[in-house]
């Protein structure tokens, strides 16, 4: 894939950047000899030095030099306020140049790059990308106080369009991309998204509710379950159709084998072993992801247990360590690939000045047998 990560806003040009300072520095000693033909560029007398600007703005004096010579790799927000009190100074700088959109370029917004999920997922995406012949240009969104902000990079290379993988863009980012004529597609927001946006992702109440229902038709009665991050609406959803299932079978929804963690293994490691402790530990741990699931088998090690025969594990996504791990791990399949596919063809679609077929698109999902299921064991 050609155009991995954003291209540094440094990369301007260092020839470029000099020469535009050798000009503004020379119009400024020129000033006081020739008259200026525009009154509003002229620098007043006795106005503000550009480090009292600087000061004023709460800026570095060479973001203000960055803003006075037109660079790109400064906030939207910066600019407007250090703009307006170089305007009020009577500093002169060139309009900004308009650029054309590059027609070649897609835009995959994403908190980061790690396993396989985000893999299979950015392959899917880049197959429909280059089909259309462009290419993918990869945008993490850290959400880090001291990283660029994502949407001011967008505007600056002026994007088209943009897939936003597990990002959810607040309502104030939607109306930036919107103003810069962005399309827009959701690929498993966390949250809510704002109304009017395409999005797309998986059945993950159903696929909850088949691991759940699968494990009871095994005779499990015990089921432990390990959620994500609570706030995320993927992570909710599986969680409900996990409790449907007990209550479609007439089972009580104990809460203390209901236990969240962060998505991570070790997270899932230090939930599971708390579940397996319990007095009246589980029978079966259904895990939301296969990640986690990976954590269980660990805790399931650490007490001497025996997959399956001790302890059932059920995990969600069916990435590739699901087959690789010994026992194989029964999953819920995601389509993660398709979904970036699907994600790839609406936004086009978008930038082709079409509209969405549907507002929200869920690809099915699917229970995988393997070998980390049995009966529940007699106790």
């Amino acid at each position: 894939m050609r155009g991995l990560g954003p291209r540094s806003a440094d990369s301007d040009g260092v020839a470029a950047h000099l020469t535009r300072d050798r000009i503004v520095a020379q119009h400024l000693r020129a000033r006081d000899d020739q008259p200026v033909s525009t009154p509003a560029r002229r620098r007043r007398s006795g106005s503000p030095t550009l480090a009292a600007i600087a000061a004023e703005a709460g800026v570095a004096v060479p973001t203000v030099s960055k803003v006075l010579n037109g660079r790109s790799d400064v906030s939207e927000t910066t600019r407007s306020r250090v703009t307006e009190l170089l305007r009020s100074a009577g500093y002169p700088f060139p309009e900004p140049e308009t650029a054309p959109r590059t027609p070649g370029l897609v835009d995959l917004v994403v908190p980061g790059i790690e396993g396989s999920w985000a893999t299979s997922m950015l392959a899917g995406v880049e197959e429909i990308v280059s089909e259309s012949g462009r290419d993918v240009v990869l945008t993490v969104a850290h959400g880090r106080p001291d990283s660029p902000d994502w949407v001011d990079r967008l505007i600056a290379r002026r994007s088209r369009g943009a897939v936003l993988a597990l990002v959810t863009p607040t309502a104030a980012e939607i109306r930036r991309l919107r103003a810069a004529e962005i399309a827009v597609v959701l690929l498993d927001p966390g949250a809510d998204p704002t109304p009017g946006i395409a999005t797309v992702g998986a059945t993950n109440w159903a696929g909850g509710y088949s691991a759940t229902e699968f494990l009871l038709g095994l005779g499990h009665r015990r089921i432990g379950v390990i959620g994500g991050l609570s706030s995320h609406l993927y992570s909710q959803a599986r969680l409900d159709g996990y409790r449907s299932a007990l209550a479609a079978a007439g089972e009580r929804i104990a809460p203390e084998l209901v236990r969240d963690a962060d998505w991570t293994r070790t997270g899932a490691f230090a939930q599971a072993t708390r579940l397996l402790a319990l007095r009246r530990p589980p029978t079966a741990i259904f895990a939301c992801s296969d990640r986690m699931a990976l954590g269980v088998y660990e805790a399931a090690a650490a007490r001497g247990l025996s997959i399956p025969d001790d302890l059932s594990v059920v995990g969600f996504d069916d990435l590739p360590e699901a087959r690789w791990i010994t026992p194989a791990l029964t999953t819920v399949r995601q389509p993660v690939r398709e979904m970036g596919a699907t994600a790839a063809s609406v936004l086009l679609r978008l930038m082709a000045g079409q509209t969405a077929s549907s507002q929200r698109l869920e690809l099915s999902t699917v229970l995988v047998e393997r070998a980390s299921t049995g009966p529940a064991p007699a106790r």
